[in-house]
């Protein structure tokens, strides 16, 4: 096995920049900017006594750090979010690919790992949610992929097993991740499938098991995320107004969503969009009217 290329904190930081959303670098950029610039450019404190010595030493190195790093840390983000534009521009060639099956390489059982979870989460940002690529550490290390929509942030475990199926014991151990994190809830997709015992286990549990014939309609539907049904939840809002329910109270767009609390526990139901400013709801299945 080749040894890994040791890098420096400054590559290091652009890496994880460029794991962000490009507009969240920037920001940091621009903040990070602001704040050590304005300590740098801050007058030391006057000694008036000979025990602040110790303190005032400290405060000349760290204005001498903030001095460098008001210029570094800021480029490391400008560059990771210029990197992380490219890498958008990559997955969206990555999931046209494999949407046309161009190459035999470039199919879903067919890519790589890193690849499957580029794929896996380009799929999501069609759906609406805001992407960031934890990166699980291997084909089969944690959690892949940290989803936002709203205020609810939603873990995603990308498991790409072509031979055999996902069991029962890799979706209890990510239910435990998902109630260490404070996750609404959670995905699991593999290019396979699952067995019985882990499909049961993530009933009523706010899991949604996506396997690969799930994924490649995903991949296929150019216009966004599929329309939901009871067979497979989907928390996240439609793109075609044709799929979504109308609100009974306001008549705006519903979303739909998964009941986190009392007897409904774990069930499905279309929520309005406007929520908590209107509280409109109908049950999965009910018409429009």
């Amino acid at each position: 096995m080749a040894r890994r290329r040791r890098t420096s904190t400054f590559e290091d930081l652009i890496s994880l920049a460029a794991l962000l959303p490009w507009w969240a670098s920037l920001l940091i950029a621009l903040v990070s900017w602001f704040l050590l610039h304005g300590f740098a450019t801050s007058a030391p404190p006057a000694i008036t006594h000979p025990n602040q010595f110790s303190t005032a030493m400290t405060g000349t190195v760290l204005r001498s750090l903030a001095m460098v790093g008001q210029f570094l840390i800021p480029l490391a983000f400008v560059f990771g979010a210029i990197g992380s534009i490219f890498g958008r521009a990559k997955r969206k060639k990555l999931i046209k690919d494999v949407a046309a099956a161009t190459q035999p390489g470039k199919t879903v059982e067919g890519i790589s790992w890193r690849e499957f979870e580029q794929l896996v989460g380009e799929a999501f940002r069609r759906k609406g949610f805001t992407v960031t690529e934890s990166g699980g550490g291997g084909p089969d290390g944690g959690v892949d992929l940290v989803l936002h929509l709203g205020t609810d942030k939603y873990l995603v475990q990308c498991k790409q097993w072509k031979a055999i199926k996902v069991g029962v014991t890799v979706i209890r151990e990510f239910f435990g991740v998902m109630a260490a994190e404070g996750a609404a809830g959670g995905f699991v997709v593999t290019s396979g499938t699952y067995t019985e015992e882990a499909k049961a286990f993530a009933q009523g549990r706010n899991i949604q098991l996506v396997d690969g014939t799930l994924l490649k309609r995903w991949i296929a539907s150019r216009s966004g995320p599929t329309q939901p049904t009871a067979a497979t939840p989907e928390d996240a809002k439609p793109s075609t107004r044709s799929a979504v329910p109308i609100c009974p109270v306001c008549s705006s767009s519903m979303i739909l969503r998964t009941a986190k609390r009392g007897m409904n526990l774990g069930n499905q139901f279309w929520g309005c969009a406007k929520y908590p400013a209107c509280r409109g709801i109908r049950q999965l299945g009910e018409a429009s009217v």
